[in-house]
């Protein structure tokens, strides 16, 4: 499986036609104690860079955008009423939200893990 990387902080991990989304582990350290998280409908088709998730902090509020195209095919229910589970592993069990990929093409506009870190070290 491969894993992506957005300049906003959310990871997209592609298997096959399913892309998984979630936050990077630098974006929930940002956030600090996440307290509530509003997911998307199943079936609900997301263009990249729709607001596809909000997410809930003691800090602030803020939006996870759609790295790529989609249908929404499954969501990570447990987070409503575990929403800590993002700060315990946002690059895993911490997911929102999974996709039907709509464009492979729109991945060549993402970041690898490795551009991503290095990213990270400009901020």
């Amino acid at each position: 499986m491969a894993t992506y990387f957005t300049k906003d902080h959310e990871w997209v991990r592609i298997d096959g036609d399913i892309a998984t989304v979630g936050i990077t582990d630098y974006a929930q350290s940002q956030l600090g104690d996440v307290v509530y998280v509003e997911l998307p409908e199943i079936g609900k088709e997301l263009k990249k860079g729709d607001e596809a998730a909000v997410v809930e902090s003691v800090k602030a509020a803020s939006e996870v955008f759609a790295p790529i195209s989609g249908t929404v095919e499954g969501i990570n229910a447990g987070l409503v009423d575990q929403p800590a589970a993002i700060n315990e592993a946002a690059e895993g069990a911490g997911w929102f939200l999974r996709l039907v990929v709509a464009d492979k093409g729109e991945l060549s506009g993402l970041m690898d893990e490795s551009t991503y870190r290095n990213y990270l070290e400009t901020l």
